[in-house]
């Protein structure tokens, strides 16, 4: 347990910024003294195209790749995804889910799934339920959805706040960065709010 490493993986489509979601945690997590790895992003990532990336953080971390059944978490910007990745987490692991469906390009709308929410429970796995967009669009801007997650997954880290925001603002532009801030925080206040009914 001394050497435990925490395993988290983002899904999404091209064009939704896992790339840079998952660098900003890598980042916190390196600035918070751990050993980290971050994998290649895997899929097609034009936009539409299947994404998935990789964090991996601990005293020491050998490999960049998490096994099969091996993640904690899963950050989910697009529902389907959450659906198609699943098998690499653990019994009982947490999704943080983004309520937005974005159907693959060879997938007629009609066939996507209804209740991706409950099919994940019936898994097994722990659902945090969040509408994003619609958090970013009171705020002025559908641009910060990222930064809404990232607040939400960051109460389920060993980051301080105080890294979280650094590292944000060194990773977004300059005039946006007041924006991303209120965002991260409408993130972890929507988060607070969740596991606070659930006690």
């Amino acid at each position: 347990m001394e050497n435990q490493v925490t395993n988290l993986i983002l899904v999404g489509t091209g064009g939704q910024g896992i790339v840079l979601a998952s660098r900003i945690i890598a980042w916190c997590a390196f600035k918070s003294g751990f050993d980290v790895k971050e994998s290649e992003i895997h899929g097609m990532a034009q936009r539409g195209g299947s994404v998935i990336g990789q964090v991996r953080f601990g005293k020491k971390v050998f490999s960049p790749s998490i096994p099969t059944g091996e993640a904690h978490i899963m950050l989910a910007l697009e529902e389907i995804e959450a659906l198609r990745y699943s098998h690499f987490l653990k019994d009982e692991g947490l999704i943080i889910l983004n309520l937005k469906q974005i159907p693959p390009p060879s997938l007629d709308p009609s066939f996507y799934p209804k209740n991706v929410s409950e099919l994940l429970r019936m898994k097994g796995y722990k659902i945090l339920e969040i509408k994003a967009e619609d958090l970013a669009k009171n705020l002025g801007s559908t641009k910060i959805e990222n930064t809404i997650l990232l607040g939400v997954l960051s109460l389920f880290l060993p980051f301080s706040v105080e890294t979280w925001k650094e590292v944000l603002t060194n990773f977004v532009p300059q005039k946006f960065v007041d924006l991303n801030l209120k965002a991260f925080e409408e993130g972890r206040n929507f988060a607070k709010k969740i596991l606070q009914s659930r006690n």
